[in-house]
């Protein structure tokens, strides 16, 4: 956690109180005329009580980094060569049959799911996150969503697959459908135009819909494919598609820890919502949504390729979960395990490199220290 994030203590004179009275969460409410000016006292990730249109003086420093390391680390799927990838994909044997699937499966997944994301953040996260600073990073990674969905377009196109089996493979994959739907009942309160925060039931509702797109969707189900397809561009196969993932997984690192922040300052803020009851919920939700994941990378790997089996994907699903557990202050869900790819973090160095699987010089600039998981 960053060191601007509140420590946790005892809130007993907000636990049981009335929701606070609130500025206009939409920020296009009437103008409180001749108020006082914000303080930096007075703004909150829920319920503020400040003008959201203030966006100075900054509360929450790292989440304007994270905004400027965005901003920093911009790119275009366009710029990306898909010539090699295309004429791979074309030869009779150039891939196999268990990698054409595992690269479809993949990019059905991914060409709804930032859509999925992007949906939530600007129907649901924007509207009650009352903070600006959070808000400007959240404009941010709404453009980033709106490019992840855009490379998915440009592989599908480029590599002239079918569109419609593609983008519907959501509806039509029983392991893509299952997360998509896990992932949906967790935002279908907070889109609706009449929910409100300020209760503690609400705030709960807003921490699950966090934990489910931030911890889950970004943090836990994105990393099988990025395994797979990262794989395949370290042994020279689909290398555009490969440097695309790199770019879309540099940007997730930054979305994860953006949102474990949010999440921790929330519950800074309101530690009367972390009850045991909520922590154990939190954990049932990791726990479905790793077992989730296995099943998809079971069905987007049923014999395995390149060194990569289900079972290193299951034990990989194992490893990032706990770690998730342990970015939110919870005890760990299954034995301690290795990480089997442990070259999935030279992926995060954002310095200027020749990329790994060598295909142009690679010039990045970075606002802050990250994480690679």
């Amino acid at each position: 956690m960053d060191n601007n994030v509140l420590s946790w203590g005892n809130d007993e004179a907000r636990k049981d109180a009335s929701p606070l009275p609130v500025a206009d969460a939409t920020g296009l409410g009437e103008i409180a005329e001749g108020a006082a000016r914000v303080s930096v006292d007075d703004k909150a990730m829920i319920n503020c009580r400040a003008d959201v249109n203030q966006l100075l003086p900054l509360k929450y420093h790292w989440a304007w980094e994270k905004y400027l390391a965005g901003c920093n680390n911009h790119w275009m799927p366009t710029e990306i060569s898909m010539q090699a990838d295309i004429a791979l994909w074309k030869s009779r044997d150039g891939l196999t049959e268990d990698e054409r699937r595992s690269i479809k499966r993949n990019l059905g997944f991914f060409a709804t799911s930032e859509s999925l994301v992007a949906n939530n953040i600007v129907l649901a996260v924007y509207r009650h996150l009352t903070n600006p600073e959070c808000r400007q990073y959240l404009l941010r990674q709404s453009f980033e969503e709106a490019v992840h969905t855009h490379t998915f377009q440009y592989i599908v196109e480029s590599l002239g697959l079918d569109e419609g089996e593609l983008f519907n493979m959501y509806r039509e994959v029983p392991s893509i459908t299952g997360k998509a739907a896990w992932a949906l009942k967790y935002t279908q309160s907070l889109s609706d135009p009449n929910f409100q925060t300020g209760t503690p039931d609400a705030d709960r509702a807003f921490l699950r819909d966090l934990i489910a797109f931030y911890v889950v969707f970004e943090g836990m189900w994105f990393y099988t494919g990025f395994a797979q397809i990262l794989s395949l561009g370290r042994r020279g196969r689909m290398v555009g598609v490969a440097e695309q993932y790199q770019y879309i997984l540099r940007d997730e690192s930054i979305h994860l820890n953006f949102g474990i922040d949010v999440i921790n300052q929330i519950r800074a803020e309101n530690p009367h919502l972390w009850t045991k009851d909520f922590a154990d919920e939190v954990r049932t939700m990791l726990r479905e949504a790793c077992e989730l994941e296995v099943a998809y990378g079971r069905d987007t790997m049923p014999r395995g390729f390149l060194g990569l089996n289900a079972q290193l994907c299951e034990q990989y699903m194992h490893f990032i979960t706990n770690r998730r557990c342990a970015q939110l202050g919870l005890a760990p869900l299954f034995p301690e395990t290795e990480n089997p790819f442990p070259w999935m973090s030279e992926v995060m160095d954002l310095k200027k490199e020749k990329n790994f699987f060598e295909t142009r010089v690679i010039e990045y600039q970075n606002g802050g220290a990250l994480s690679w998981d």
